[in-house]
């Protein structure tokens, strides 16, 4: 089964050569067939001329450019589920906080138990967080809570977007509406709403090393909840219409 990876990068210069480089000595060194997709989401640095040097170097490298006016996280995710080509696709951060070795995990997980999605949790027993930056860290665990409560799923890291889908999955999910870091809401959320199994295992995040987080928690509150109301009423509305046959 082809993994393919979806890497969001505005501005990411500094990070990608080590980030692409760790992941690909990671997946060929287990032997797992992959692509890594990087989407340069109109970077104004020089991430389109790294990307272009380490695709010399990096055989399992594809990158895409999305230009203007359609810009932002959500929109770069987007358009990396719209052109990836492996059975299974996961989404990673292009700063290394997410684990190479973990995303093997995933992996193999998605493998053995035959599930249409494995979903990443940092905080369950084995997972682990470092450098978390104190008030993003309350009202993350609030707002997971919160959709965990609502939605009566015994997972607590919806937020988290490293997570892993089977091709079937994401195509079952469309439409994808969010433009911003609320995609990573939607798609979990949508995958449990219309019937997809998944499975829970732990992870580890770590803080950037170069750069600045492009999550602005004051922008996002509104836009979140807009995501969990739409698939609170599809949930009990759609009398099943968009659920996995």
């Amino acid at each position: 089964m082809k993994l393919s990876i979806v890497i969001p990068a505005y501005n990411e210069a500094d990070s990608l050569p080590e980030t692409l480089t760790t992941l690909h000595e990671v997946l060929a060194k287990e032997q797992i067939p992959h692509e890594i997709l990087v989407i340069n989401d109109n970077s104004k640095d020089t991430t389109l001329q790294v990307l272009e040097s380490l695709a010399t170097k990096i055989p399992t490298l594809r990158y895409l450019t999305n230009p203007p006016p359609y810009n932002g996280f959500g929109y770069a995710v987007r358009k990396g589920l719209e052109n990836f080509t492996g059975d299974c696709v996961a989404l990673m951060m292009a700063d290394l906080s997410d684990s190479p070795e973990d995303l093997v995990i995933y992996y193999r997980t998605l493998l053995k138990e035959n599930t249409d999605c494995v979903f990443g949790s940092r905080f369950i027993k084995g997972g682990a967080v470092y450098d978390y930056p104190p008030l993003k860290l309350s009202i993350n665990r609030l707002a997971n809570y919160v959709v965990k409560l609502v939605f009566s799923v015994p997972y607590n890291d919806f937020t988290n977007a490293f997570k892993l889908y089977k091709k079937e999955t994401i195509q079952g999910i469309q439409p994808l509406l969010s433009p911003h870091f609320n995609l990573t809401l939607e798609l979990s959320l949508k995958s449990i709403v219309r019937g997809y199994s998944f499975v829970i295992v732990p992870n580890s995040w770590t803080n950037r090393k170069y750069g600045e987080s492009k999550l602005k928690i004051k922008e996002m509150g509104s836009r979140y909840f807009f995501i969990l109301l739409y698939c609170l009423i599809e949930k009990f509305f759609s009398r099943g219409d968009y659920r996995k046959k």
